[in-house]
């Protein structure tokens, strides 16, 4: 008969190797629903074709991925995020698209002392004065696009633009990274409300004003349908249409289609990146979801793999938050996009391209890469963040 000594051992012995066991915990809350849906769904399928190809694994261990809809609102986002935090006691956060829903699930992700790895979210307060250790963008900082748009209209000279935007934190971000680098003339700024789908009376105000280009930043649905409506109010054949990466790819060129051709926009990925990363992600996506990947799904599929690689770096620790913070920072994964690093705020310092609406060799209406905009850029917050 075994020793009481004995059977106590192995019990502990037991413990531990179901302790062991236990997955690492993902807890997804992204904008599945209404007119901003198509985003966190890109968001969502690029992280799943993650970690299908990981196998259901971050660093070798079991995972799980908790996913709500947070359907566009702060106080859902909110109840998604404490019970995730409280009851199912994730390891990490991930997946919020709206910069102001992402103001309003933070304070209790960095409170609760987890790991908030933003796929698209990149609000200015967090790059600058409230940067926190447990937050990190593997997207890039709200003004960036915008401002990569402004440079190469004011490198173009364009003298009279209209903006349009949704009057929230990401719309303000937008604007500001604009005019950091477009020095010309701003005929006009319209803000509209965020998820508002009818702009006659824009496109009136617009056509009154008579600009040479039009930059503007509307994401999800709200861009399809203002596409559309410039353009059947026929403002296209006078006005240069730009706009930042998110709100002239793949989700928006699919309900749109040629009527999109030759409008500009700025991005740090493009489908047509020649690394082997980004080919194996393409033709994965493709073949798992029958469309052609926007930069949230490429986002979200690194967003897992930074996850898988800071899991695997601390050998599965992940209750070691420093050593998981080091192992966040070191970057060991291969981004789609190409390198990249991460600034001391936890914000990416990365390429921007130009990309131009048109066909591909398969006659696709599609972005092309036409050349950068800029080269390791960061964003300008980072001087106020004191995060060491």
């Amino acid at each position: 008969m075994p020793t009481r000594l004995t059977a106590l051992a192995a019990a502990l012995m037991l413990a531990g190797s179901v302790h062991a066991a236990d997955p690492i915990k993902v807890g997804f809350v992204s904008t599945l629903s209404g007119p901003g849906a198509g985003l966190g769904v890109d968001i969502r399928d690029g992280f799943n074709l993650a970690m299908k190809q990981l196998n259901g694994k971050l660093g070798g261990l079991p995972a799980e991925v908790l996913i709500a809809d947070d359907q566009q609102s702060p106080d859902i986002a909110k109840q998604a995020t404490d019970k995730f935090l409280k009851k199912d006691k994730v390891d990490f956060m991930t997946g919020v698209v709206f910069s102001n829903i992402m103001l309003a699930v933070g304070p209790a992700v960095f409170q609760n002392q987890t790991f908030y790895i933003s796929a698209n979210a990149g609000p200015s307060q967090y790059a600058g004065e409230q940067c926190n250790p447990f937050f990190f963008n593997v997207a890039w900082q709200n003004d960036n696009l915008h401002e990569a748009v402004g440079k190469y209209v004011q490198d173009k000279g364009f003298k009279n633009v209209v903006i349009v935007t949704p009057n929230y934190p990401g719309g303000k971000d937008a604007v500001s990274g604009f005019k950091r680098y477009y020095k010309g003339q701003v005929a006009d700024e319209i803000y509209t409300k965020l998820g508002q789908l009818d702009y006659a009376a824009e496109l009136a105000q617009i056509r009154a004003t008579k600009p040479d280009a039009l930059f503007f930043f509307l994401p999800g649905g709200m861009g399809i349908n203002f596409v559309k409506q410039f353009v059947a109010a026929g403002l296209s054949r006078d006005t240069q249409l730009f706009a930042p990466g998110f709100s002239a790819d793949e989700d928006v060129i699919k309900a749109v289609g040629a009527p999109m051709m030759g409008m500009f926009n700025s991005s740090h990925w493009a489908q047509d990146m020649d690394n082997a990363e980004n080919k194996r992600f393409v033709a994965e996506f493709e073949k798992e979801y029958k469309r052609l990947p926007s930069l949230y799904a490429s986002q979200g599929y690194d967003a897992a793999l930074m996850m898988d690689a800071a899991v695997r770096d601390v050998k599965g620790k992940v209750s070691d938050k420093k050593a998981l913070q080091k192992a966040l920072e070191a970057k060991r994964f291969k981004s789609v996009r190409g390198d990249f690093k991460f600034n001391h705020n936890h914000y990416p310092v990365q390429n921007y391209y130009l990309r131009v609406i048109a066909k591909d060799a398969q006659g696709r209406v599609t972005n092309k890469t036409m050349g950068s905009i800029f080269t390791n850029h960061a964003d300008a917050y980072a001087s106020q963040c004191k995060m060491k």
